[in-house]
């Protein structure tokens, strides 16, 4: 008995030698599930850091070259302003230089008709029309030179407009396709962002799901272990009832004999005693 105890003691430490194993490579498994998942968070968070910086430099990026566009216009637009300002000074100083030659011209021939009316007065009616004549074709000819600065004029104000509406229109296109460009590159980095976060929740989801089957595998596991501690001690139980029986059932047979013996040594005592008395009888 002392045999069978210290064997079966020997396999229960032996079996709990290896649930003790299993709970501590379950502990290790759950120590190093921890680890894996502060990894990734860590990890997670050092990738949104750097987009969360690379964002703010584009932000930044983008901020300067608008300011500079902005300046870039501005200073185009004070340029062309400089420019018809030079232009209206100079269009007012031939304008004042015309008139005044017209006025010039105007009283010189007037000053010349006067005089030369004074001085012959009583002439011929011919000079006075050959004067008057003259004065005709000169500002006749003072018209169609002023007619001509004053096209020259015109035709250089709508050049200049012409110019100006070009240059508004090419700038126009120019922002048009800058913002075609960068609409195009806000939707092709929209469309990344929905990408990788649904890649991200994708790997959330089978990260989850393996951490869930490894905890689900490592309680199956326990569940199994101890379901066959369970057997292995009912087993256990079921044996030393078993020995506990057989004992009982050898001593139940150990009395059934001795009682037996003690039955038959008393019938033996009974029969001796019966002689002795016939015996005692018979003398007596």
């Amino acid at each position: 008995r002392c045999f069978y105890d210290q064997k079966l003691l020997q396999k229960t430490f032996g079996e709990w030698k290896e649930w003790w194993t299993v709970c501590r490579e379950g502990k290790l498994s759950l120590r190093a599930d921890n680890h894996y998942r502060h990894l990734l968070c860590n990890l997670m968070f050092k990738a949104w850091r750097a987009h969360v910086i690379q964002q703010q430099r584009k932000r930044n990026k983008y901020c300067v070259v608008e300011s500079h566009a902005k300046k870039q216009n501005l200073l185009r637009t004070w340029q062309c302003w400089l420019v018809y300002v030079d232009v209206r000074r100079t269009k007012r100083g031939m304008r004042s230089v015309a008139r005044a030659f017209r006025e010039r011209s105007c009283l010189r021939i007037s000053w010349a008709v006067w005089r030369r009316h004074y001085q012959s007065c009583t002439g011929h009616k011919m000079n006075v029309l050959a004067l008057q004549h003259w004065a005709q074709s000169l500002q006749f000819r003072a018209w169609l030179q002023w007619r001509e600065l004053y096209l020259y004029n015109q035709n250089n104000k709508q050049k200049e407009t012409r110019a100006v509406t070009h240059n508004r229109h090419w700038e126009l296109k120019r922002c048009m396709e800058a913002w075609l460009g960068y609409v195009n590159l806000h939707k092709t980095k929209k469309l990344q962002t929905e990408l990788a976060q649904e890649h991200h929740q994708s790997r959330i989801v089978w990260w989850c799901f393996s951490s869930w089957r490894l905890s689900w595998e490592c309680r199956r596991r326990m569940h199994a272990h101890q379901k066959d501690m369970e057997k292995l001690a009912s087993r256990v139980a079921l044996q030393r009832v078993f020995a506990h029986r057989k004992h009982y059932v050898v001593l139940c047979v150990e009395e059934m004999r001795q009682y037996e013996l003690a039955e038959k040594h008393y019938r033996h005592h009974l029969l001796m005693l019966q002689t002795f008395w016939n015996c005692w009888k018979s003398r007596l």
